[in-house]
């Protein structure tokens, strides 16, 4: 629905923080109603804040994705929970997600300790309530409610959508006065580069799940517009061991040939248009350690 440009609008930022698979990636596209960020079964898969827009009406959300929260090991690590926290504190609502089948985790203490740093209003969405019982989520919601001022309690299921609704209007009715910051049809501040990056790493660690843990990263070399319409993307995938390299090629490249057919096929899908991936294997031993990039995952290098 379109809305005069005199009439009084609302624009905010939510930041979706939470453990890693709480299953943040999966109601930020629930919530927008389109798929923005990638989502597998591997922990720790959003690398870095993923923005979702959503406009109904005069109100104009803007939710953030931000990487899961967990005890950090290395650079990446570290970076990523930085990125999680900074988007937290930027924003004007923060939804704190927790994965109620598993409770209060280590990850889940951790954050709670860390939501008191937080002056946005704090609120609390357990997740996945399909696969708890009741009674252990209400026990669940009033332990997290003595600790914390949350503005407001949900319980959802991000995968089959329940409760997603009462969830997004109460956001929608606390954003603060404002202009819009993205046009109305627009729905991810995301490039398409980056978006095609985005499904190739999806389709990577779908296929290559147990074998390549964090070693792997995708970047777009080149992103062409045909005289046809279709897009021409190269893309090449990072790894940082030549044992590595053998595993995501597969036998006689079919492993690789497998990923590049599943990306291409959501590709045409995201961008209605025909596309023509061309996927590449190289070695770099330190990608992870390389400022440049982190510049483009937009992380911070830090140290």
């Amino acid at each position: 629905m379109s809305v005069e440009p005199s009439a009084p609008t609302r624009c905010g930022f939510v930041a979706l923080v939470g453990a890693p698979n709480a299953g943040k990636s999966t109601l930020l596209n629930a919530l927008v109603g389109a798929k923005v960020s990638i989502v597998t079964r591997k922990a720790q898969t959003t690398r870095a804040q993923i923005r979702g827009v959503l406009t109904r009406d005069a109100d104009q959300a803007i939710f953030i994705d931000t990487p899961g929260v967990f005890q950090p090991k290395r650079r990446l690590d570290r970076a990523m929970v930085n990125s999680a926290w900074t988007g937290a504190g930027d924003a004007d609502v923060v939804s704190f997600i927790v994965d109620a089948a598993k409770g209060l985790s280590a990850e889940v203490e951790s954050i709670v300790e860390g939501l008191a740093r937080i002056s946005a209003p704090i609120v609390l969405v357990l997740n996945k309530v399909d696969k708890s019982d009741r009674e252990k989520l209400m026990e669940l919601a009033k332990s997290l409610n003595d600790r914390v001022p949350f503005a407001r309690t949900f319980m959802l299921s991000a995968l089959n959508g329940d409760g997603v609704n009462d969830f997004l209007d109460w956001v929608l009715a606390h954003l603060p006065p404002g202009p819009w910051h993205f046009p109305e049809d627009q729905i991810s501040d995301m490039s398409l580069a980056i978006t095609a990056a985005e499904v190739t790493r999806e389709k990577l660690f779908e296929r290559v799940h147990d074998e390549i843990p964090y070693n792997s990263t995708v970047e777009v070399e080149q992103f062409e517009v045909q005289k046809d319409g279709s897009y021409r993307i190269q893309e090449v995938v990072y790894v940082t061991r030549d044992t590595h390299k053998k595993i995501v090629l597969g036998q006689g490249g079919q492993t690789i040939k497998a990923i590049g057919a599943a990306a291409r096929k959501e590709l045409m899908d995201l961008f209605e248009t025909k596309v023509h991936l061309f996927l590449f294997v190289k070695v770099r031993a330190k990608w992870a350690d390389d400022p440049e990039r982190y510049e483009q995952m937009g992380l911070e290098f830090g140290q």
